[in-house]
């Protein structure tokens, strides 16, 4: 079956940005939330009207965000250096700040379990400089994977051996973790791919880590599985479209680089794409994946 459709062309929704990045979908209010980080801001962008608004600001530099079974808004912060989440009433939570007594490096992208656990990387992109976040040194010393309970009265490591953990995501029956490492940006030939882990009976620890697949245009950001298990990734030349064996099987073609994506619209067969400075929306021929019953 062919994942993309012949007679629809990329959209151009929003434009303005300067590094677009973690878009997550509110199928009931039907919008999308997307972080400019350097701008400090996260913008919405409402389906019933193509209109766009900020959602907050000052964001604390957002980057990854991700929507809970409760429909609340998870996100990684930059400047908190934290990972938060938006309650229903609009307030602010920070979930998780340290770890072992350390404050985290800059949490850059999110996803939830079914069970209700929040897993996400923490490289040092927002404390390298003054442009995305504030630059300070690491406390931890290291770039990991980390798990929060679904109770939140557990925070640990649960992979490491990263350059740079970047965007991740589950399988769709959440068997397999995948995490891209973008360490290139830090070390000459540095990683430049997604590696998979497995998921334990508990769910609650990986092991493996093998590389699935190198991007051969930029990097592998941020991105999202369909629910055929195809990856859709960012890169350097727009979005790659990896079978769950790791081979290419085709690129939607963005003329900015693309940071992430996500599905969203009323059938979930719209990909939302964040690229530089700009939003971008294709149709597809496929949906993506949800979360299995439980």
């Amino acid at each position: 079956m062919a994942l993309t459709l012949g007679n629809v062309h990329l959209e151009k929704l929003h434009t303005g940005c300067r590094w677009s990045e973690g878009p997550a979908w509110f199928a009931a209010g039907r919008y999308m939330v997307w972080s400019d980080i350097p701008n400090d801001r996260m913008l919405r962008w409402d389906e019933t009207d193509g209109s766009v608004s900020v959602f907050r600001q000052p964001a604390l530099n957002t980057n990854g965000h991700a929507v809970d079974r409760e429909g609340r808004l998870v996100s990684c912060e930059h400047r908190g250096r934290c990972i938060s989440r938006t309650e229903h009433d609009g307030s602010r939570r920070v979930l998780v700040s340290h770890v072992e007594g350390r404050r985290l490096n800059s949490p850059n992208d999110v996803v939830v379990k079914s069970d209700g656990s929040i897993w996400f990387t923490d490289p040092t992109y927002g404390i390298d400089s003054d442009y995305e976040g504030d630059a300070a040194p690491s406390e931890i010393g290291a770039s990991r994977v980390y798990r929060i309970s679904p109770d939140g009265t557990d925070v640990r490591c649960v992979a490491d051996g990263f350059v740079q953990p970047n965007g991740l995501a589950f399988s769709p029956d959440e068997s397999l973790l995948y995490v891209a490492d973008t360490g290139a940006t830090h070390q000459a030939d540095g990683p430049r791919h997604i590696r998979h882990f497995d998921l334990s009976s508990d769910g609650a620890s990986l092991s493996g880590g093998e590389v699935l697949a190198r991007c051969e245009a930029g990097l592998f950001d941020g991105f999202r599985v369909d629910a055929k298990g195809h990856l859709w990734c960012s890169a350097g030349d727009g979005v790659h479209c990896i079978a769950p064996d790791g081979t290419l099987l085709g690129k939607v073609l963005v003329p900015e680089v693309v940071a992430n994506v996500c599905f969203g619209g009323a059938k979930r067969n719209r990909l939302f794409i964040c690229a530089t400075t700009s939003l971008y929306a294709i149709y597809l021929n496929t949906r993506g994946a949800t979360w299995p019953a439980r």
